[in-house]
């Protein structure tokens, strides 16, 4: 798990934190009012000695309870275990819970990936058979072109010509266009096999790691957690926790990286008009835009590789192969095994 501690959010960092900060502030405010008002009282107290002799023992336990580690450590289990039972009665917190609800997510997005896949097959296949014909018609028009200056048919030869010449710039345009919609497709395709993998990973993790915290919580209980930290070992169900809410980090932000893909390959391609031959630029700017930025969550090194891919010639992209469904292997390792080591 040490691996993955640099991407574990802190307390603040999390739901129960930010209720935390809320009570935290409520109590330091109040703790000062109460001061104020009980001021007066306190210095009348000192003047008899039993109660200045109480007051002096509640200051030491209190000062104590400040200078010993182990002490500050167990009063912040205490305050974190107290702010984490109340954030949960209002916001999903728990980790498996959480991550149940990605899987669902997951399948949802799965399916509309499925259905932009479709769209866009259809769509390349549209857009290849336009830049074919338009290469039949750019031969026929050069032909007609080259009779007719053998009859010397000038004002026909320069139609043709013409026609043929503002045929090659479209094609040229539309060629880009279907590299761009290349890469779209061969990206949609990675991560959905990749989105599917995962689903398949925390399937297992959640059904895996569901039985063993509860075991560890049976285990462990609150009391002897609370020991483990006085004697200063490390809270075997804190950690238990902490992997599993690093996976739901995780899991979060390849979603996040998935929808947001999924939303630039949309516009793009609402911005496709095939029937006339144009398309916007915002939606090419922002296709190119993703294709700049770094590494892929989703996919890894494999970005750049899809991308050269559309890019070289030579790997001719078959639209009629079914998309790629996962495969594991027989000693096949599931991605978030290691958040637990």
């Amino acid at each position: 798990m040490d691996q993955n501690s640099s991407t574990t959010k802190t307390f603040w960092q999390r739901p129960e934190g930010k209720t935390g900060l809320v009570f935290g502030a409520g109590i330091l405010i109040g703790g000062a009012y109460l001061l104020y008002k009980i001021l007066p009282a306190l210095i009348s107290l000192t003047s008899n000695l039993l109660y200045l002799s109480l007051l002096l023992i509640a200051l030491g336990a209190i000062l104590y309870m400040v200078l010993d580690p182990k002490m500050r450590n167990l009063v912040w289990y205490m305050y974190k275990s107290i702010m984490r039972w109340i954030t949960g009665l209002f916001v999903q917190i728990d980790p498996i819970g959480i991550l149940k609800s990605y899987v669902e997510d997951l399948e949802n997005n799965l399916v509309k990936m499925d259905q932009q896949i479709s769209k866009l097959r259809g769509q390349m296949h549209k857009l290849k058979e336009i830049i074919l014909n338009n290469k039949k018609q750019i031969e026929s028009n050069l032909s007609l072109a080259s009779e007719a200056k053998e009859r010397n048919k000038e004002s026909m030869m320069i139609l043709k010509s013409r026609q043929a010449g503002r045929l090659t710039d479209s094609n040229v345009k539309l060629e880009d266009l279907y590299k761009k919609m290349e890469i779209l497709y061969r990206v949609l395709t990675k991560m959905y096999e990749n989105s599917e993998i995962m689903k398949e990973d925390i399937q297992d993790q959640v059904k895996v790691k569901e039985q063993e915290r509860a075991a560890i919580r049976a285990s462990h209980s609150a009391m002897k957690s609370a020991m483990s930290i006085i004697s200063g070992d490390k809270d075997q169900r804190a950690m238990f926790d902490q992997a599993l809410e690093a996976i739901a980090d995780d899991v979060s932000a390849k979603m996040g990286e998935m929808e947001r893909f999924m939303e630039v390959s949309s516009n793009f391609m609402d911005s496709v008009d095939l029937q006339n031959g144009v398309f916007e630029e915002e939606g090419m700017k922002m296709l190119e835009k993703w294709e700049k930025e770094g590494a892929s969550l989703l996919l890894g090194n494999e970005k750049s590789e899809i991308i050269s891919k559309a890019n070289d010639e030579g790997d001719v992209l078959d639209l009629n192969a079914p998309v790629a469904r996962p495969v594991k292997e027989e000693n096949y390792k599931n991605q978030y095994d290691s958040f637990f080591e």
